[in-house]
């Protein structure tokens, strides 16, 4: 078979997620060894006062990227701009990312021009305006050729919004082989004290979007309890490092203050790549209300740090409760400082829950299993003769 033109549309500043996920794919497919060669080009939204250090990264992996001008979120020049795009290239398959990128795929025509694969990640919940891009979802989401989520959960989601069944699918997210286990000695202490972390602290670390689905707050409220930052008894020697930068960081802050928890909790903003910070963690910790197939879940198995996360979405598809992870229900303090407090005083369960972690990347989500998975599902949507559209 020939190679496949795929035009993706992501939103996206940094390479974080999704967009991640499609570097990753970008480098890997367009070889050829796991199927058709796949040949990416990205549209991506860019506005003047945001960074561009997603459209760089692909630039350096010589992926071709189209930047599509807008003023704002709802700047309708955009849906002109991706349907001349569209036509400039004539792609074999169109894919998408999120719910701003489906409304507009569906808006501007695109899916009636090339099979079009949408990508559910679930969704963020930071304003009004999200919430009703969230809701156009149903709509949009109905005319895909796919649907690739991350979950079961999701897929249930997308069923109750309208989607067929069999035009989804799901696909976990994967990891590059030995990611976040090259952190020397001498680089772990040097950012440690560059983040003015004390050496004698545990390190509890968070990563990911400052956003109300990630539920810091509980987390905050877990680790000021395990912390006895109110004089409690049986206070644990720890120090919080939340990595990851959102619209929730102000409300974060205040409650940094308003719990006493000041020294005691480092902000990191965005940072380049996470691995650096997984090196100097005794314990990583997912409080989500909300997750797929969580990146920085995958990302603390790889490093070999112990998992604390609650059980919601995708999580327990990818790990179980002790015995590769600790699971707790979300929106629940007490039971999620009751297992920090248990990892970090019995290290032989932390160390075995880690490993075991570790073992489950290797057949479950390499990056060559899920860019097999994809040029399957592309391939499939090619040689389809049914086209939903509108």
């Amino acid at each position: 078979m020939k190679s496949i033109k795929l035009l993706a549309i992501v939103e996206a500043t940094s390479v974080t997620g999704p967009a991640k996920g499609l570097l990753q794919f970008a480098r890997m497919a367009r070889s050829g060894e796991v199927g058709p060669a796949v040949e990416v080009s990205i549209a991506v939204f860019q506005r003047p006062d945001e960074p561009d250090l997603f459209i760089q990264a692909a630039s350096q992996m010589s992926i071709p990227v189209y930047p599509i001008a807008e003023r704002g979120r709802f700047d309708r020049r955009v849906i002109a701009g991706l349907a001349a795009l569209g036509q400039s290239l004539q792609p074999d398959l169109v894919e998408s990312h999120a719910v701003k990128s489906h409304f507009l795929v569906r808006q501007s025509g695109l899916n009636r021009l090339a099979p079009w694969v949408a990508f559910h990640h679930g969704y963020t919940w930071p304003d009004l305006r999200a919430r009703l891009y969230n809701q156009l979802d149903r709509w949009s989401l109905r005319a895909a050729s796919r649907v690739v989520t991350v979950s079961q959960p999701f897929r249930r989601e997308l069923i109750r919004h309208g989607v067929p069944p069999a035009r989804i699918d799901i696909v976990h997210n994967a990891i590059e082989p030995g990611w976040g286990t090259a952190s020397a000695a001498p680089a772990r202490a040097e950012l440690r004290a560059r983040l003015g972390i004390d050496p004698a602290r545990k390190v509890i670390l968070i990563v990911g979007r400052l956003s109300r689905e990630k539920d810091h707050f509980s987390l905050l409220r877990a680790f000021g309890q395990l912390a006895g930052a109110h004089g409690g008894e049986g206070a644990a020697n720890a120090h919080l490092l939340i990595v990851g930068e959102g619209p929730e960081r102000a409300r974060i802050e205040a409650a940094i203050q308003h719990l006493g928890l000041r020294g005691l909790v480092t902000l990191t903003g965005q940072v380049p790549s996470a691995e650096p910070y997984y090196g100097i963690a005794d314990l990583a910790v997912l409080s989500s209300l909300s997750e797929g197939s969580p990146n920085a879940l995958l990302e603390a198995m790889s490093a070999r740090v112990p998992v604390v996360a609650t059980a919601v979405g995708g999580i327990p598809e990818i790990v179980s409760d002790r015995e590769s992870a600790l699971l707790v229900p979300p929106r629940n303090p007490e039971a999620l400082c009751q297992a920090m407090r248990e990892l970090l005083a019995n290290e032989a369960l932390a160390r075995g829950l880690a490993a075991h972690a570790g073992e489950l990347l290797l057949p479950r989500h390499t990056l060559e299993a899920r860019t097999r998975s994809l040029v399957g599902i592309y391939t499939a949507a090619l040689t389809s003769q049914a086209r939903y559209s509108s």
